[in-house]
């Protein structure tokens, strides 16, 4: 088996050691494709505008002054086109993509950027209560990580899904067990702008989200998490609401008559 990884947190984050060490767990062939840079918050951005820059950092590890999509793309469609990776990995985050995360994740958009390219993928990242301050606990990625993928991968997915995987903030053996859960939704009210003055008293602004509820719905992705089980959810790359489809074309078709 031939796995590309990559993450959004840049070439140096711990986190791609730790799913580098997932990887080797399954296979030799392990290919590093990751951001130059930090580019959390990405989404699935794409370089479009100004050339791709790469760099070689030793065998079978490169990075690219880029973004997770450009990195998969980078993998899948030069680096290894002619022998594509069997599984792409994204990776391992430093810290959650639960809910609206996964809206605006690098990490989660590398893995459906694998998907779109027509090979199975699953993002990965890992929880923590502290993100300013905190260690995350990589042990717990790192004892069942490598088990877990291969149960999904025994297990299969749609064409056309990704999955997201999300490791709660305890230590290996506090793990309580796999949920396979759904995605949840933030409170929109916990978003906030935070305004502060420089040294030379100009004003700068930091995006800022409140700690989410203590009682997400059972089920859900921060559900689970909080309740120290490793959150897996399918996540469906139609963005279409099959459900309003037909009421929709029931309306404005009739009008259209």
């Amino acid at each position: 088996m031939r796995i590309l990884i990559t993450n959004d947190d840049g070439v140096e984050a711990a986190g791609l050691d730790v799913l580098e060490k997932i990887a080797t767990d399954l296979t030799d062939d392990v290919w590093v494709v990751a951001p130059e840079t930090d580019n959390s918050g990405a989404s699935h951005s794409l370089t479009l505008a100004e050339p791709l820059r790469m760099r070689e950092l030793g065998k079978r590890r490169y990075a690219v002054k880029g973004t997770p999509t450009d990195c998969v793309i980078m993998g899948v469609r030069y680096l290894l086109k002619d022998q594509p990776p069997d599984l792409v990995l994204s990776g391992v985050n430093r810290g959650q993509n639960l809910a609206d995360d996964v809206n605006y994740s690098g990490t989660v958009a590398g893995a459906i950027e694998g998907s779109l390219l027509g090979i199975p993928s699953i993002a990965m990242s890992q929880a923590i209560s502290n993100y300013d301050h905190g260690v995350p606990p990589w042990d717990t990625p790192m004892v069942h990580g490598a088990g877990l993928v291969r149960k999904l991968l025994d297990a299969g997915w749609p064409t056309g899904s990704v999955i997201n995987v999300n490791f709660p903030d305890c230590s290996p053996d506090q793990v309580k067990g796999v949920a396979v859960t759904v995605q949840g939704f933030r409170d929109t009210a916990l978003l906030d702008i935070d305004d502060r003055m420089d040294t030379r008293g100009k004003a700068y602004y930091w995006i800022g989200i409140a700690k989410r509820g203590p009682n997400p719905p059972k089920g859900s992705d921060l559900w689970a998490v909080r309740s120290n089980l490793i959150s897996v959810t399918p996540l469906c790359l139609d963005f279409t609401d099959h459900g309003a489809l037909s009421d929709l074309a029931s309306v404005l078709e009739e009008r259209d008559k």
